[in-house]
């Protein structure tokens, strides 16, 4: 999937889990954590949105583990949860954007042809469909997902 797309997928599940698993209203910060982990998974290519912002890192990750690997999988899930509750356990409302974000990533990357390896470093990959990254159906994906946000935004 493409930035945009992960961006607002990112936003969506951070919406609807706000709404419908906090039962709390979350600040900027945990809506701006979601972007954040929504474009996280990627930092393991160099052409995404956070590669490109943060290249030195991206160029070591994309060496050492290559894309859609380590940073799609599930220990890597673990290891982000970890750190913050090592590092910044008082900051909650960005913990959980962060994750959710990043479980939205993976979501949307598995709806993709080449999928996830989200058991790594178990050589499986979780595919959901096969759509093309950039292609119609992300597209229509994408449209979803905005209208997505508007319906929550006025129901509830």
């Amino acid at each position: 999937m493409t930035g945009k797309t992960h961006i607002i997928g990112g936003l969506v599940a951070c919406q609807a889990a706000d709404l419908f698993l906090f039962s709390t209203t979350s600040g900027f910060s945990y809506y701006a954590a979601g972007v954040a982990g929504a474009l996280l998974p990627d930092i393991c290519h160099t052409h995404s949105k956070i590669g490109r912002r943060f290249s030195v890192l991206s160029k070591v990750v994309a060496t050492l583990f290559g894309h859609r690997t380590f940073t799609h999988s599930l220990l890597f899930l673990v290891a982000v949860n970890l750190v913050f509750l090592a590092f910044f356990p008082e900051h909650v409302a960005i913990q959980r954007g962060i994750l959710i974000g990043m479980i939205s990533h993976y979501f949307l990357d598995a709806l993709t042809v080449r999928g996830i390896r989200f058991f790594y470093p178990a050589d499986v990959r979780v595919r959901l469909t096969r759509m093309r990254t950039g292609g119609v159906g992300e597209t229509f994906l994408l449209v979803g997902l905005v209208v997505c946000i508007g319906y929550l935004f006025v129901a509830f």
